[in-house]
């Protein structure tokens, strides 16, 4: 089975800086698309930021100019750059996949298991 795995979430105080991490262990599939989502208790799962098929970006209003998603394709990992965090950052982020395996037409949707992310004022 497909798994993503997520990593580098922590303490920070504002102002600082995290990079997250998030990787599918194994061949034998591809990244077509991927994004980053976050939870605060009681909110709803929104997305920060993605990247669709095609290379393009995007991301949420409260985080343009200070997150900047990105890939490695060789490595089946992704990564969300967190600069100048602030305390309303703070959330469990997700990591999510579209992926494919050669000879299967169907498109697997694969969340991580999440990673706190916590900014203090």
């Amino acid at each position: 089975q497909v798994q993503l795995v997520e990593s580098g979430g922590g303490l920070v105080q504002a102002g600082g800086s995290l990079r997250l991490s998030c990787v599918a262990p194994g061949s034998g599939f591809s990244i077509i698309a991927m994004g980053w989502y976050r939870q605060s208790p009681g909110k709803e799962r929104d997305l920060v930021a993605d990247m669709p098929r095609g290379g393009s970006t995007n991301y949420a209003d409260s985080v343009k100019g200070r997150f900047t998603i990105s890939r490695d394709n060789a490595k089946n990992t992704f990564y969300l750059q967190m600069d100048s965090l602030k305390p309303e950052d703070t959330a469990v982020y997700y990591c999510n996949a579209g992926v494919v395996v050669p000879g299967d037409a169907f498109l697997y949707d694969i969340w991580g298991q999440g990673t706190q992310v916590t900014v203090s004022s």
